[in-house]
């Protein structure tokens, strides 16, 4: 039997409210809890009864979707849905499963939802947080993870990137990708400084597997863009030795 997800729906917009309505009955998992049309009845809810999931607007009179989820002591995972496709690196920035531009199609939404199932999933799952285990008689140039059941080695060379998710983090690699229980922090200090730099608070990418650079965001030569902070695209531009890294034409 699947594993319940239970939701919360928050949209200023009746039709909005109805149309993730109908999604939802469509999918067997998803238990909807509440239907909200504004911030302070999303939040009296989650008080009441805290969610796995919740479907927010950003959009939204007196308190917005962004502004609602940061005065979430403990928030449950968040699709945010909007408009504006303005928004997103707000939502990146606060860990969202992903974001639903409106209007939003079923296989869209879907697609969405299955990410967050995974997130969930993986949350549920009971793991003893463990630091890599590094072998003292070899060469550091990798570490050992735990993948479900078993400690599985990963090269640092077929490392594309780290992504952060919450107390999760998703290791991205050439063959495949690995979640596994750790926080960014605890990774950050395994990887060799030389190879690895932490570019987002969400994102640690390997110097030798980027592509290029463009705004505020990191092209990797597997195709995938992450998140790059202001703060970090002069210091990664050195270690890239690109010259004049000290400009700000961006």
């Amino acid at each position: 039997m699947d594993q319940v997800i239970t939701c919360l729906v928050v949209d200023d917009e009746p039709f909005a409210r109805d149309l993730m309505e109908n999604y939802i009955g469509r999918v067997p998992y998803l238990q909807p809890v509440a239907f909200c049309e504004n911030a302070f009845d999303a939040m009296n809810e989650l008080q009441r009864q805290p969610v796995d999931l919740l479907f927010s607007d950003i959009q939204m009179p007196n308190i917005n979707g962004i502004e609602m989820i940061r005065s979430l002591s403990n928030p449950p995972f968040v699709i945010f849905t909007t408009a504006s496709k303005d928004h997103a690196i707000a939502g990146f920035e606060l860990d969202a499963v992903d974001y639903l531009v409106k209007p939003i199609s079923f296989e869209r939404f879907l697609k969405a939802v299955n990410k967050a199932r995974g997130h969930i999933s993986q949350r549920l799952v009971p793991v003893v947080p463990a630091e890599p285990v590094r072998p003292k008689t070899s060469p550091a140039n990798h570490l050992f993870v735990k993948d479900n059941n078993k400690l599985t080695k990963i090269l640092f060379e077929d490392i594309y990137y780290v992504e952060g998710m919450k107390d999760y983090i998703k290791i991205v690699c050439r063959e495949k990708n690995i979640i596994t229980y750790m926080r960014m922090k605890a990774i950050e200090d395994i990887l060799p400084p030389d190879q690895f730099m932490r570019i987002h608070k969400s994102y640690i990418v390997r110097l030798q597997s980027i592509k290029s650079i463009m705004g505020n965001t990191v092209e990797v030569v597997n195709g995938q863009s992450v998140i790059i902070s202001k703060a970090s695209r002069q210091e990664l531009k050195r270690l890239l030795g690109i010259a004049n890294y000290n400009d700000d034409e961006e």
